[in-house]
């Protein structure tokens, strides 16, 4: 018996801690007690259900830098808890103290069952079920950009006032809106972001700026004041539309910009949309070539207009009159600007350029992709209607080119017989 009361004593309950021998009461010799250290926490108890889930289905820092794991931050979990309250389950139960209270007056309410509720579960599958079906929107129409709500196309405000100058009935809009990674020594990789703004009143005068900062918003706020730094003021014709038709480059991005009437509207891309709209230009039709760079799109539209010349300009550099026949117009001449100092024409060189359009667009010469020949016009039933419309085809050019020239509608043939008439009659008279 001794032996076995020298033996020890265990507390298997974590780790093994020094050894201590204490003296036991009613014994001659000590007994060796190996005591433990005990820990009542645990690695599932010290983080949350959010934090577990997210250790084993989210993806690593090494993968995320090799680019895996870029959808999973779209995928949208349910809330199970919507619509759910304690201590009511599947099984419809009165629980004292959860969903019913304890005390009724003075008796103790007890735990009972009640009818089940069919309807319960009708009511959370439907409100799960339409828990991502429709989002509600943190912006409204109006003050959404390009894709939603995202930053490029959306509307800053005017600029920071500067000491006692306001900048009334400016606006500024976003054009671009990137992020910038940078490899340090120091830092590691670090972020910033990029941001290419233009603000404008709408009357002519716009600015566009970039800038960089660690922050979107403090990105917009420096460009936004930096583009009103820099405003220009740009001509426009009767304000709505440009001077003339031009050609414009920057880089490898190239611009055409046509020139049209009163209400056709702005057919462009949308980055050149949002400038015209700055700037107040409303009617426009623009074809980009090259590379689609927002910001060498921006500098070339810009030298564009700032390179624009009045009909002044055009009628004293070639000392010709600035005439405009448009079809709006019926094609009647309508005088734009007459020269101070007029040319004859022995005056003019024979190398000159006089042809308008090759003249506007500095020697470049656009190629317009003919159209394909509709397939009826290979059959011979459009042969027979070509016969029948042929006498007719010019008419209306014809009545507008002779009622332009001679002020009225007159037929040559009439009028030759007619004067080949009245010189016989005189003729006859003299002798």
């Amino acid at each position: 018996m001794a032996s076995l009361l020298r033996g020890f004593l265990y507390c298997r309950s974590g780790i093994a801690a020094p050894r201590v021998l204490q003296p036991v009461v009613g014994r001659t010799a000590p007994v060796e007690v190996e005591q433990f250290q005990m820990r009542n926490t645990s690695f599932f108890v010290k983080l949350t259900a959010e934090q577990l889930w997210k250790g084993v289905v989210s993806v690593s820092n090494a993968g995320r830098k090799r680019g895996r794991g870029k959808r999973r931050s779209r995928v949208l979990s349910k809330n199970l808890n919507k619509g759910q309250v304690i201590g009511v389950g599947k099984e419809n139960m009165v629980w004292p103290g959860l969903n019913a209270p304890i005390l009724r007056g003075k008796e103790i309410v007890e735990r009972k069952k009640l009818p089940p509720d069919p309807e319960r579960e009708e009511r959370l599958n439907k409100l799960r079920d339409e828990m991502f079906s429709y989002r509600s929107l943190r912006l409204s129409p109006l003050e959404r950009g390009y894709s939603g709500t995202k930053w490029p196309g959306r509307s800053l405000g005017p600029p920071d006032p500067v000491i006692d100058e306001k900048f009334e009935g400016f606006d500024t809009r976003v054009l671009e809106l990137k992020s910038l990674f940078k490899m340090t020594g120091t830092f590691g990789r670090t972020r910033s972001v990029s941001a290419f703004v233009i603000t404008g009143n709408k009357n002519g005068s716009a600015g566009f700026a970039l800038s960089k900062g660690v922050e979107t918003m403090y990105a917009l706020r420096k460009a936004k004041n930096k583009a009103a730094q820099r405003v220009i003021f740009v001509k426009r014709f009767e304000d709505h539309t440009i001077y003339h038709s031009f050609y414009t480059r920057f880089g490898c991005t190239k611009i055409i910009v046509h020139r049209k009437p009163k209400g056709y509207g702005l057919v462009c891309h949308r980055v050149l949309k949002t400038i015209c709209e700055v700037l107040g230009i409303t009617d426009i039709h623009a074809k980009i070539e090259g590379a689609v760079n927002i910001q060498n799109m921006t500098k070339a539209f810009f030298l564009g207009l700032l390179n624009q010349k009045t009909y002044q300009t055009m009628a004293d550099e070639k000392g010709l009159y600035v005439v405009e026949m448009s079809e709006d117009n019926d094609n009647f001449p309508r005088v734009m600007a007459a020269p101070s100092k007029l040319r004859t024409e022995e005056q003019i060189p024979k190398h000159e350029v006089i042809d308008y359009d090759e003249y506007i667009f500095d020697g470049q010469v656009q190629w317009i992709k003919p159209k394909p020949v509709p397939f009826y016009m290979k059959l011979p039933g459009w042969q027979v209607y070509l016969k029948r419309t042929i006498p007719h085809r010019n008419l209306y050019k014809y009545k507008v080119q002779v009622t332009a020239e001679y002020g009225k509608l007159d037929s040559f043939i009439l009028r030759d017989s007619n004067e080949k008439n009245d010189a016989k009659v005189v003729t006859q008279q003299f002798d």
